[in-house]
């Protein structure tokens, strides 16, 4: 059984992702801020990292004042372990796997910036529970991304965050691999220096919001983590 590690605040939080791996048959290694030490020690026997969603990025981060009109939730301790944990990763060229927050702090960390508060992205409450916000992105031909899903071209997927980034925020280490048509913000990142680095948007783990091939979005993470730990010994 290989170990993957997720990040989040809590076990709550990280319930769709639990879920998700462990129906594939990972052993999930949850870290939060409450987990301490080097990188190295988390990590260790881990094939890969998976940044999931959660609180917004702190734009000091990236050299910004917060924007008191941003309605910001922040946790800078969640910031500084996943960013850790990245750098380490990224420097061993472990397979990371960056979902909405996941995919802006990836950004954040190779250099790029953030769009604070972008309006009609979050999702809205109807009939007393939340629903979607949902977008039509373009998944580039000769992406990775592309190549896991099975297909590029265009495809409607969900959306449930407030900060994001255009090509004027994105970091040259970074390639886009999608954007939304309508306003075009970046849906999808990766890194042409690393051999799985792949970052998206939306959210994979909710698969009853988005098209049914992006589930092999995380078959792909496990079995990349598997192929890491092997080469690895």
């Amino acid at each position: 059984m290989t170990t993957v590690a997720i990040t989040s605040t809590d076990q709550r939080c990280a319930r769709r992702y639990l879920q998700v791996m462990e129906s594939l048959g990972a052993e999930v290694r949850l870290l939060t801020p409450q987990n301490t030490g080097p990188a190295h020690r988390l990590l260790a026997g881990v094939g890969g990292l998976l940044l999931p969603g959660g609180p917004d990025v702190d734009p000091a981060l990236y050299g910004a004042t917060p924007d008191p009109q941003a309605g910001l939730e922040l946790c800078r301790p969640l910031d500084d372990l996943e960013l850790g944990l990245l750098d380490y990763a990224l420097g061993h060229d472990m397979p990371v796997l960056a979902i909405c927050r996941g995919m802006q702090l990836l950004n954040v960390a190779c250099g790029g910036q953030l769009i604070q508060d972008l309006p009609g992205h979050q999702g809205a409450q109807v009939d007393g529970h939340w629903e979607p916000e949902r977008h039509l992105i373009y998944l580039a031909p000769g992406a990775k991304t592309a190549a896991i899903v099975g297909s590029a071209g265009f495809f409607r997927v969900n959306s449930w965050h407030h900060q994001g980034l255009r090509e004027a925020q994105r970091s040259p280490q970074l390639m886009t691999s999608a954007y939304s048509v309508e306003d075009g913000l970046i849906e999808g990142l990766e890194s042409p220096a690393h051999s799985w680095v792949i970052g998206l948007q939306c959210h994979p783990e909710r698969q009853d919001e988005v098209p049914r091939s992006f589930a092999n979005l995380f078959a792909a993470f496990y079995e990349r983590a598997e192929m890491y730990l092997e080469t690895s010994k």
